[in-house]
């Protein structure tokens, strides 16, 4: 069974430990929870339901809810989702982003949680999606190539992929 879990502040320890096994930045991914003690993750979990609800962002940031993908139970990785896009997330992150934790890579993982999320940007209303990958990630290229995204551009090393008619 696969679901793409929105963040509660009652996530637990489960949530904790994958996000130690995400790296805190790789291939432009940001895993603000990395190395957080666990005496500070509630603070981290309630930050980021405010800023799914478009409270108390800071400045330059949009509105984004965070996701968790659970196969059979178990969290193997995360996603987040930007409700719109400003100029700087259009050169740079796009609205969606996702990892796979360390231990639970080379199993598709990364092509379920990018199907998921695509799901949730139609429950929000968000009719195209813009992705960025760096240009030597093939393992990204190709998930989002998978879940329909085409090739808009390649500028400086960044590929901006799109997929459109979400809904």
């Amino acid at each position: 069974m696969v679901e793409l879990r929105e963040l509660s502040i009652n996530d637990g320890k489960n949530i904790y430990n994958m996000l130690q096994d995400i790296k805190r930045e790789e291939n432009g991914f940001h895993n603000e929870a990395k190395g957080l003690k666990y005496s500070e993750f509630e603070v981290y979990l309630k930050s980021n339901k405010r800023m799914a609800k478009g409270k108390d962002l800071p400045e330059g940031y949009v509105p984004q809810t965070l996701y968790w993908l659970f196969v059979e139970e178990n969290p193997v990785g995360m996603a987040k989702l930007r409700h719109y896009l400003n100029e700087s997330l259009r050169e740079k992150g796009g609205h969606a982003a996702y990892a796979i934790r360390k231990s639970e890579r080379g199993q598709g993982y990364g092509k379920l949680i990018l199907r998921e999320l695509i799901e949730k940007a139609k429950e929000k209303d968000i009719r195209e999606l813009l992705l960025t990958c760096d240009e030597d990630n093939m393992a990204s290229r190709r998930v989002i190539e998978i879940n329909g995204g085409k090739l808009d551009k390649i500028k400086d090393g960044e590929c901006y992929y799109w997929i459109k008619e979400l809904h």
